[in-house]
């Protein structure tokens, strides 16, 4: 299977890039003012408390980075990449996103997802690895929508609780700010399919492009299932970087995996900007091709 595309050729695929809350901001934000201006119709960071072989290195908050980079953009749409019940609370994160709703002026996408079973975020909390995972992200998102779209929610689940938890003035957008779920598994999926205005996923690991891709498929084909028993259109994200070949290892690279991504049915693709070395290493210099070449063809 190949995607390939010739220069010339139109899609309708728009396309994400993360950069990663590593940087002190006087070296972050022309990062995100590239962004903006290279033609990416969002642009995303992680939600850790550090993340990885990152671990021990620089890491910023994703909410406050947000804010900053809402403040030096005007039309990119910005989003947590992805925010979850491991160290989140809906009450609190909801009144922080409604903020950045409003000093974005409408531009927040709230990328969410189940969370690890494991890893630094519960490790650094002291928390065992957590048990009834998709019931507990199920109810996360549950409760976040009514406080996103209620002046006032009281709720009472097993996991999470609210006692009549205020949201005024609510969001810019309405009802609220499009939730992008992450989900891989039939519970998670049915959560997206429900209440996701977008659905992402980073397919299944593999050591080899095309195998991936298979995984990729199998995975759109079984969330085209779960949204017809729901009966809503839902937006689909892929997460490129997922895959065994960094994305942005050349133009070609780039526009096949866009290719791929656009035969398969996805909306959209989510790449990461270069790091020198590690995870995602790359050349900034490929980025900027694609961001000349590329993008312009794009949605």
């Amino acid at each position: 299977m190949t995607g390939g595309r010739t220069p010339g050729y139109r899609t309708s695929v728009r396309t994400g890039i993360v950069i990663l809350p590593e940087h002190r901001w006087w070296f972050a934000e022309p990062k995100w003012r590239a962004a903006e201006e290279y033609g990416f119709h969002h642009a995303w960071t992680y939600d850790h408390l550090a993340w990885r072989t990152l671990v021990d290195g620089p890491w910023f908050g994703a909410v406050p980075t947000l804010t900053a980079a809402a403040m030096v953009t005007q039309r990119i749409r910005l989003g947590t990449f992805v925010a979850s019940p491991t160290f989140r609370h809906p009450v609190p994160f909801a009144r922080e996103l409604l903020a950045l709703d409003d000093i974005s002026d409408g531009r927040l996408t709230v990328g969410v997802g189940a969370g690890g079973g494991d890893g630094y975020d519960h490790e650094v909390l002291g928390h065992p690895a957590p048990t009834r995972r998709a019931e507990r992200f199920g109810e996360f998102v549950e409760l976040l929508d009514k406080l996103l779209t209620r002046d006032r929610t009281t709720y009472e689940g097993t996991h999470f609780s609210a006692v009549d938890a205020r949201s005024y003035p609510g969001a810019v957008q309405r009802p609220r700010p499009p939730f992008l779920i992450a989900a891989n598994g039939p519970k998670a999926m049915a959560v997206a399919a429900r209440h996701g205005q977008g659905w992402v996923t980073t397919g299944t690991p593999a050591d080899d492009l095309d195998t991936w891709w298979r995984g990729v498929a199998e995975l759109a084909a079984r969330f085209t299932e779960a949204q017809h028993e729901h009966g809503r259109r839902v937006d689909r994200y892929v997460n490129l970087d997922s895959a065994p070949v960094y994305s942005l290892t050349s133009v070609e690279t780039f526009r096949d995996a866009v290719g791929r991504a656009e035969e398969l049915g996805f909306t959209d693709v989510v790449v990461h900007w270069p790091r020198h070395d590690g995870v995602f290493a790359g050349r900034e210099s490929v980025l900027e091709e694609v961001a000349a070449d590329v993008l312009p063809a794009l949605g």
